[in-house]
C-alpha cells in the first residue's frame, strides 16, 4: 500500500508517494496547548516559581536591576508580551523605572536600531526603561570573571555585573550546539565579551583536528555536551538573581512561561521543548526526507542547516539525507556562504579552527555532514552551482531526488524511510 507525503517547499508543497511498508517514522511534533493570556501567564509564574522564591521576595526598593532581553534575530520570542509584566511586578515592591534597565543580549550580533528596539521589547517598554546595546568588543564595557575549567577566558558585560540584581529572559528551543537555547545563554553569549564567545564555541569542533565537528554538541543532548556545560560555568559565575523564559508551539505561539531559579526553571522549560519537538526513535533510516516546513524556515541554506543538521540525525552512517529547502536567498548572509570555497573537508575545518565564528562552523558542519552520507537537496534551480559547492547534491524535484536515493540504495528491497515535514524544529533523538 502506497502513502503520499507533502512537504512544505518555500510557500508551495511538494508531495511524494512511498510504499507505506518502508516507512519508519514520520516525525511531526506534539500538540501543545496555547497560552491566550501571556500577561496573566507570566504573572502567575513570577509569583509560583520553579526552584526559586518569588521574584517579589528578592528584590527590595533601592536596588537596580538589569533585565537581559534577546536580540531582533530571536523575535519568534515574543520578549514585548511579557517585559511589561516583569517590570510591574518590579514597581510593585518599590523598584521604580528608572532603577530598571534592559541590556539587549546581542552577543555577536549589530547593535539594534531605534526601531528593533520597539520590535523586540514594545512600545510601552520603550517609553519606560533605559535600553543599553551589549558590545562584546568593547573592552572598557567588559569584567573579567575569571576561567572556566576549560580555560575559556570569561568577560561579561559591565553594566550587567554593577546591577545589584540580574534577570534573564528569552525563549528555549533547540540548539544545533548547546543542546538548547535560552537560559544561560543569555549570559554566554548574550552579554559576554567576543573572546568568551569564540573560545567557548569552538568546543563544538573536535578535540581532535581532522575529527571535524564534536560529536558531544549537538540538539537535545545536555548531558555531556562540553559546550553547553562551559556557557553555565561563565553564567554561574554571573549567578543571575532570576530567570524568565518562554515555551513555544509549533505554530510559534506561547506555550508556557517559565520563571524562577536561572538553571532549574531553564531545565524544566528543556524538558518542555523535549515533550513537544524531542521524537524519540527506535533506529535510524536509509533515508531521511525532510523539508524545513517552508517559508521562512528555508529562506537560505543557512537557515536550512537545523534541517539538514536534524536530518542526519535520523539517517544511518551510510544513508541518504532529502532536504525540501527552497532557499530564495541562497547565500545569504555572505558571512556564511563565503566559507564554501574548498576543496576538501580536512581544509576546511583548519580554516574554522584557524578563525573560529559561529556561520564559519555551521557552513563547516553542513559540508562535514556532506562528507559522511549522500546529501541532497531540492531547491531553486538557480542554486545549484551553489549546493554543489556544499559537497551537496542540487536537484529541482523530489523525485529527482527519490530517483537518486534509489540508485544509492542499489536496489535493495529492506530500506527504511523517515519523513520530517517540520524538520527545521523537530528533533529525532535516539534511544538506546
Amino acid at each position: 500500500m502506497d502513502k503520499t507525503i507533502q512537504f512544505g517547499f518555500g510557500r508551495k508543497m511538494m508531495a511524494l508517494t512511498l510504499p507505506e511498508e518502508h516507512i519508519l517514522y514520520e516525525i511531526e511534533g506534539a500538540p501543545a496547548t496555547e497560552i491566550n493570556d501571556v500577561a496573566a501567564a507570566t504573572l502567575e509564574a513570577l509569583r509560583n516559581p520553579i526552584g526559586s522564591p518569588p521574584l517579589r521576595e528578592l528584590v527590595k526598593a533601592g536596588e537596580t536591576v538589569a533585565v537581559i532581553v534577546s536580540d531582533i534575530t530571536r523575535g519568534w520570542i515574543k520578549s514585548y508580551a511579557f517585559l511589561p509584566t516583569i517590570l510591574n511586578e518590579l514597581n510593585s515592591v518599590g523598584i521604580p523605572d528608572e532603577d530598571i534597565f534592559i541590556v539587549i543580549a546581542l552577543g555577536t550580533h549589530r547593535p539594534h536600531t531605534p526601531e528593533e528596539d520597539l520590535a523586540v521589547c514594545g512600545e510601552e517598554v520603550v517609553k519606560r526603561v533605559r535600553i543599553l546595546q551589549h558590545d562584546g568588543l568593547d573592552a572598557s564595557q567588559l569584567t573579567y570573571l575569571g576561567k572556566t575549567t576549560r580555560g575559556t577566558e570569561a568577560y561579561v558585560n559591565s553594566h550587567v555585573m554593577k546591577a545589584d540584581r540580574i534577570i534573564l529572559t528569552g525563549g528555549i528551543a533547540f540548539h544545533l550546539m548547546a543542546g538548547y537555547g535560552g537560559g544561560r545563554k543569555s549570559i554566554m553569549p548574550g552579554v559576554s565579551g567576543d573572546v568568551t564567545i569564540q573560545g567557548n564555541h569552538s568546543i563544538a569542533l573536535h578535540p581532535t583536528v581532522g575529527l571535524g565537528a564534536n560529536p558531544l554538541c549537538e540538539s537535545g543532548k545536555l548531558d555531556g555536551n562540553p559546550l553547553h556545560e562551559d556557557m553555565t560555568e561563565v553564567a554561574a559565575m554571573v549567578n543571575p538573581t532570576f530567570l524568565v523564559n518562554g515555551v513555544y508551539t509549533a505554530e510559534g505561539k506561547f506555550h508556557r512561561i517559565m520563571a524562577g531559579h536561572w538553571y532549574e526553571a531553564w531545565q524544566e522549560g528543556c524538558k518542555a521543548v523535549d515533550g513537544i519537538f524531542g521524537i524519540p526513535i527506535q533506529e535510524k533510516a536509509d533515508v531521511v526526507i525532510a523539508s524545513a516546513g517552508g517559508f521562512p524556515k528555508d529562506i537560505n541554506l543557512y537557515q536550512g542547516s537545523k534541517t539538514i543538521d536534524n536530518a542526519f540525525m535520523a539517517a544511518k552512517p551510510d544513508g541518504v539525507i532529502i532536504c525540501l529547502l527552497e532557499c530564495p536567498d541562497i547565500q545569504e548572509p555572505p558571512v556564511f556562504s563565503s566559507w564554501f570555497r574548498f576543496d576538501d573537508i580536512r581544509t576546511f575545518e583548519q580554516a574554522v579552527r584557524d578563525d573560529f565564528s559561529i556561520p564559519a562552523f555551521i557552513a563547516f558542519k553542513c559540508a562535514d555532514i556532506a562528507s559522511k552520507l549522500t546529501a541532497i537537496v531540492v531547491t531553486k534551480p538557480e542554486n545549484a552551482a551553489f549546493i554543489k559547492r556544499t559537497g551537496m547534491i542540487p536537484v529541482a524535484t523530489l523525485d529527482e531526488a527519490w530517483a537518486i536515493a534509489q540508485e544509492k540504495m542499489a536496489g535493495r528491497a529492506d530500506y527504511k524511510v523517515t519523513v520530517m515535514t517540520h524538520g527545521a524544529n523537530t528533533v529525532p533523538k535516539l534511544k538506546a
